[in-house]
């Protein structure tokens, strides 16, 4: 199984527009979601955990001032806003209501991507300090969205990858089971049932456990949900 990609959010009301990005972005591996209206853009970018979302603010429902703080509102994710309008103001304004950057129509993808990458490595310089989290042997890597063991990559699904991301984010401390519920399937009635969510753990020590029936990185915290070890405590266990 192939490791989880990037995803990206394309709000775009040219269908051309947007299978033009969707190609660029597919060859560089991201998975990607359309919306040709801001409703749908605002849901997507809501309830998917994207990555990244690239959106022209010229929408028919919506202006796209509106559509940046609604998606602020709900998450810090880096929004690149894609335009035909060059004029300063524009731009100013729109930076100044949340968007991490300005691209004008027409562009090029490769500086799209590039500018794209950009953003994700300040949006996890920001969140984490690091680009890079460490547990013992294990690694996730924030920008990549890959995880390795003993410096092998790991295989993981969309799912995995997410439960593994969210406990690096908060390494060394328990985080509770209706937080990762609402967080991995914010979406799904499955977030009301810890089965799940339990079923997923234990795939995951599976893949990074050297003893998956005794797990010294993937942790449950008694009463509360789960934790990632922290290289701290994983050295005062092993006095």
């Amino acid at each position: 199984m192939s490791r989880p990609s990037n995803v990206v959010v394309l709000i775009d009301q040219d269908p051309k527009i947007r299978r033009f990005l969707r190609t660029g972005f597919e060859m560089k591996g991201y998975e990607v979601l359309e919306a040709q209206n801001a409703i749908d853009g605002i849901k997507l970018a809501t309830y998917q955990s994207p990555n990244i979302v690239i959106i022209d603010p010229n929408l028919p429902d919506l202006q796209g001032s509106e559509v940046l703080q609604k998606i602020g509102s709900q998450s810090n994710v880096p929004i690149i806003v894609l335009s035909a309008i060059c004029a300063e103001n524009e731009k100013v304004r729109l930076l100044r209501e949340g968007a991490d950057d300005y691209v004008t129509k027409p562009f090029s993808m490769l500086e799209l991507l590039a500018r794209s990458e950009a953003a994700l490595r300040r949006y996890f310089k920001s969140a984490t300090q690091s680009p890079t989290v460490a547990a013992g042997a294990l690694s996730v890597d924030f920008a990549m969205r890959t995880v390795s063991l003993n410096r092998k990559p790991i295989s993981l699904t969309r799912k995995e990858y997410q439960l593994l991301h969210i406990l690096a984010l908060h390494l060394g401390q328990a985080v509770t089971c209706d937080y990762l519920l609402k967080k991995i399937w914010a979406s799904s009635q499955r977030r009301n049932s810890i089965q799940y969510l339990r079923v997923l753990v234990r795939d995951i020590r599976q893949k990074i456990e050297m003893d998956p029936e005794h797990p010294q990185l993937l942790i449950t915290a008694s009463s509360i949900g789960y934790r990632l070890q922290s290289p701290l405590s994983l050295s005062r266990e092993g006095r």
